[in-house]
């Protein structure tokens, strides 16, 4: 069926303007001031709101079987909860076991996704280094479209790999054309402060930050930096969460280095005071990786954010549910590491951003769809509004009010880290693939309507 969206203000990365727009057979067909609906056409009077690209969220971890449980969301509703919040495609991360192959990692993840109500890719994730996993890396690359590796420098004796492995890893990807991601915190210095502070008899979630401080993320982001360098390679720098590793980004690209930063609304908004509430499930609900930081971070975020720093807002989304992150009642190492922002990032981005003239509506576009798209070659079939783009739109409308909160949200989890704030502003209607989906409130995304994407650029 065909939609034609009526009398909004369009809004992309590079300017506003009112249009009416025509989607058929999953694409946009036309652009243009009063287009007549074909017979049969599915209207939406769009009038007083702004139509923009669907949301790109690159950095979201689904089902993922971690710290012997799984994070509540599988890809049916984190993908569900995803269109209700304007997102309309999201880069999931693949892990392999040790020990196990690339191949398999990925063929696991994609069988997963295919309970997908939207459309989404993958990144892979490299645990460890042997000719096995470089070879398969190119194998991913070329034929399936994986074209970016994310290096934990993090998790001791779990995910975490060394210098070693990660220069092999940086030096890999150059050669494949491939993009290196990095989650950057010294895993070596969080495992010893975790057990100091243990021994001293600490065991509640404020342990969790006074692990894992801004100096131990700002030495991980500057050394992968270094070796980025050094390899002449560029590099994505996942959720960014303090001042330290903002200034690192902002070095590097300040010498010309291509160095992409992505930050997360979470550590926009909050900050560490959360840990200290003597509530363990309030306390416990924040507990993700890197942690929330003290106050003034978030200010040089923002920073970077408005300077062009910080060029994608993902949502790093891992929830859990308050039963789950019980598992690390005495003992916060064994809290499982994770949030869900994925139904809130545009809304919250917009009333924090925007709405306080932080950043403009063009800049929200680019945030939170366009930059996603391009870094990771899915643009312009993503993250824009043209004719031939795929028809994944959202309307949005700057007046609307509501409260956020774990009993209404489509999250499968009974947690919201902005629980009862009022926002202004908010997605009212979802188009995936020239279908819609949300409807003022009305959820209507089904299992399995979402497609794999390939990143090969010559598909994009």
């Amino acid at each position: 069926m065909a939609i034609l969206i009526k009398g909004g203000e369009v809004v992309t990365c590079e300017r506003s303007f009112r249009a009416d727009i025509l989607c058929l057979d999953q694409t946009i067909t036309q652009i243009g001031e009063e287009i007549g609906p074909p017979s049969g056409c599915h209207v939406i009077d769009a009038a007083g709101a702004l139509v923009m690209p669907g949301g790109v969220d690159p950095h979201t971890h689904l089902q993922l079987p971690v710290m012997d449980t799984v994070v509540a969301d599988d890809f049916l509703t984190g993908s569900q909860a995803a269109i209700a919040g304007g997102t309309t495609t999201f880069i999931d991360f693949a892990i392999p076991e040790k020990g196990g192959t690339l191949t398999d990692a990925l063929q696991q993840w994609q069988s997963w996704g295919e309970a997908s109500a939207c459309d989404y890719s993958l990144h892979m994730t490299i645990v460890e280094w042997n000719k096995k996993i470089s070879k398969e890396m190119e194998l991913l690359t070329l034929k399936h479209g994986i074209t970016s590796f994310k290096f934990y420098l993090a998790y001791k004796n779990a995910i975490m790999v060394n210098d070693e492995e990660l220069i092999a890893g940086f030096m890999r990807c150059k050669e494949i054309g491939a993009l290196p991601m990095v989650h950057a915190e010294n895993g070596d210095l969080v495992y010893i402060k975790q057990q100091l502070l243990k021994a001293k008899g600490v065991t509640g979630p404020s342990g969790h930050p006074i692990s894992r401080p801004s100096c131990v993320e700002g030495e991980a982001t500057l050394r992968a930096i270094t070796i980025a360098e050094l390899i002449k390679t560029p590099l994505y720098v996942a959720h960014v969460s303090c001042q330290e590793a903002c200034d690192a980004i902002h070095a590097a690209q300040t010498r010309g280095l291509p160095i992409i930063g992505e930050t997360l609304p979470s550590y926009l908004t909050l900050d560490d005071s959360v840990y200290q509430s003597k509530d363990f499930d309030f306390a416990a609900g924040h507990v993700m990786s890197p942690p929330l930081r003290p106050k003034g971070h978030s200010d040089r975020l923002w920073q970077g954010v408005t300077n062009g720093e910080l060029t994608v807002i993902s949502t790093d989304h891992c929830p859990f549910t308050k039963e789950q992150k019980r598992m690390g009642t005495n003992d916060f190492t064994k809290i499982p590491n994770g949030t869900g922002t994925i139904e809130d990032r545009l809304a919250i981005l917009w009333h924090q951003g925007v709405n306080s003239g932080k950043i403009t509506p063009e800049q929200f576009v680019a945030l939170t769809s366009t930059n996603a798209a391009k870094t990771f070659n899915l643009y312009p079939r993503k993250g824009s509004i043209q004719v031939g783009a795929d028809a994944d739109l959202l309307i949005f409308d700057p007046t609307k009010n509501r409260t956020i909160s774990a009993a209404t949200h489509h999250q499968n989890n009974d947690f919201n880290l902005f629980e009862g704030k009022n926002i202004q502003g908010s997605v009212v209607h979802t188009i995936v693939g020239g279908r819609h989906l949300f409807n003022d409130g009305k959820l209507l995304a089904n299992k399995g309507e979402g497609r794999f994407l390939s990143r090969i650029k010559d598909k994009c």
